[in-house]
């Protein structure tokens, strides 16, 4: 089975390592791992803001690059989220219309690529600590991916899985509304620390980078030791 690596802006730049983690499960389990080096945002960020015209240079970009995937799989639940909008964003658009419809159905979370395509609820890891997950409101709510990501920590050896309190409750990221929301962006990142706190886990794990940049940022002001983990991180840690 042949997969293109969807790296994502924030891993890209900030968690390297999570790229890295990705194609290693992915080839663990058979899988022929490229990567299209045409890729780049997938416009999120402009979208959100408004900026509908700029935002489709990066949809297109994102297209031409993939056209040729069998497979994308990236390490976030709001990116991937992100392209299976595409067909909405281009519908009735003669050029375009048909490749967003063919990225949108071929794009995959690695979480529910594992337990959905490849039919793996057990890759096999171990990792000894209590965990706690933040279910991202893109990956829930836009990807429809819940299941995937509990059923695949729960099965790793070694760990003591608490369910985190309010757990649907957004951490206050969403992209550029903690920019433009700071003051309630903050005040809600804190109700979510406080949550984390409450399961007196020893790590937060997520399947979205932005999420856990801004929840870790806050408990590291807080002067909390709570290590933040990305899911393709956990899983990577083999028996």
């Amino acid at each position: 089975m042949k997969v293109s690596l969807f790296i994502t802006c924030l891993c890209d730049i900030f968690s390297a390592d999570v790229g890295k983690d990705t194609v290693e499960i992915l080839e663990r389990f058979g899988c022929e791992v490229d990567f299209p080096e045409l890729q780049t945002c997938c416009g999120q960020p402009a979208y959100n803001s408004g900026y509908l015209t700029e935002s489709k240079q990066a949809m297109k970009q994102m297209m031409r690059a993939f056209k040729h995937s069998e497979y994308v799989v990236g390490p976030s639940g709001s990116c991937v989220g992100m392209l299976k909008e595409y067909p909405n964003i281009f519908k009735n658009d003669p050029e375009w219309e048909d490749e967003a419809i063919k990225l949108a159905n071929k794009s995959y979370e690695l979480t529910q690529f594992l337990v959905e395509v490849l039919e793996i609820v057990d890759v096999g890891s171990a990792f000894k600590g209590r965990v706690t997950y933040h279910p991202s409101c893109h990956m829930s709510r836009i990807l429809g991916v819940n299941e995937a990501p509990i059923t695949l920590l729960k099965n790793i050896e070694g760990i003591e899985y608490i369910e985190l309190p309010i757990k649907e409750d957004c951490c206050g990221f969403g992209g550029t509304f903690s920019i433009k929301n700071a003051a309630i962006s903050e005040e809600m990142v804190k109700e979510k620390s406080q949550h984390v706190t409450e399961t007196e886990a020893e790590y937060l794990v997520g399947g979205d980078m932005g999420c856990l940049i801004n929840i870790g940022g806050m408990m590291q002001r807080e002067g909390k030791t709570v290590k933040v983990v990305h899911m393709a991180e956990i899983l990577n840690t083999t028996k």
